[in-house]
């Protein structure tokens, strides 16, 4: 396990790899917002960082990268609104429509897919609407050259307060979403696991993490805001966001302390 004075050192000069690789994935997965991967991508380079072996001979940036990218497509996958069903259907129509564009020499249009599959147009039109939105797959960027040796300016200057504000705010989280957390990202323990020990669905333990996700980026954006009043991304009640930032304040430094104690930017 790595000191923590060289767990910080390679968070430091990785960070901007999580930016770097949350931009490519919101490019391809537009539904996800880029702040939400940031966050997930930076407890995902928190916890590889504590879990980083370098007699394995693996260069750091080569596997924080395959942890970031897991951790996104856990997400990706816990915010997935397809049933098995319309991914059948949604498969089947766009095989059918590439097939006739291929035949026709042109786009086929619904009406001439529907024909072929004998279905009513609506029906078509429907799938190749979902078809749109569908989660994308993440492709594996091993073949990119990534450079993240050395953090970028503005990342080298607030990269230490982040750290600090996001352990803090980890910390603060409700009991079940911190062990949620915890088990996720830094035990890398199956969702299906921890709902059974939790004695809960696989889709109530998704929805808390996507919640704690929330929270936390809550947090950074209440710490890190310039002016106006950061958009609210949680769901849960105001009182309890209030709570929140209130355990917040009172386990952290002063620095901290001090932006969560006071009222929000207007």
């Amino acid at each position: 396990m790595p000191s923590r004075a060289e767990r910080n050192a390679l968070i430091e000069s990785n960070l901007p790899l999580v930016g770097y690789l949350a931009a490519e994935t919101h490019a391809r997965a537009t539904h996800i917002p880029r702040d939400e991967l940031a966050a997930v991508g930076a407890l995902a380079l928190v916890t590889a960082a504590e879990a980083f072996d370098a007699d394995l001979g693996v260069p750091f940036g080569a596997y924080a990268r395959r942890r970031i990218l897991g951790a996104f497509a856990d997400e990706m996958r816990s915010m997935d609104w397809a049933s098995r069903g319309i991914r059948k259907r949604i498969k089947e129509t766009v095989a059918v429509r590439e097939t006739l564009t291929s035949a026709l020499g042109r786009t086929a249009t619904a009406a001439e897919v529907a024909t072929a599959m004998g279905v009513a147009k609506e029906v078509v039109v429907e799938a190749l609407g979902d078809a749109a939105r569908t989660v994308t797959t993440i492709e594996d960027p091993s073949a990119r050259d990534v450079t993240a040796d050395v953090p970028l300016p503005e990342e080298s200057a607030l990269v230490g307060e982040r750290r600090e504000v996001l352990e803090q705010a980890v910390l603060a989280l409700p009991e079940r979403m911190r062990r949620i957390v915890q088990a996720v990202y830094f035990e890398e323990r199956p969702v299906k696991e921890i709902a059974e020990e939790l004695g809960v669905t696989h889709s109530a333990v998704s929805q808390q993490r996507s919640e704690a996700i929330r929270l936390l980026r809550d947090a950074l954006d209440r710490y890190f805001a310039e002016g106006s009043a950061p958009v609210t991304t949680t769901r849960v009640s105001a009182g309890a966001r209030d709570a929140y930032f209130s355990r917040i304040a009172d386990a952290a430094s002063a620095r901290i302390a001090d932006v969560f104690r006071d009222p929000a930017p207007a």
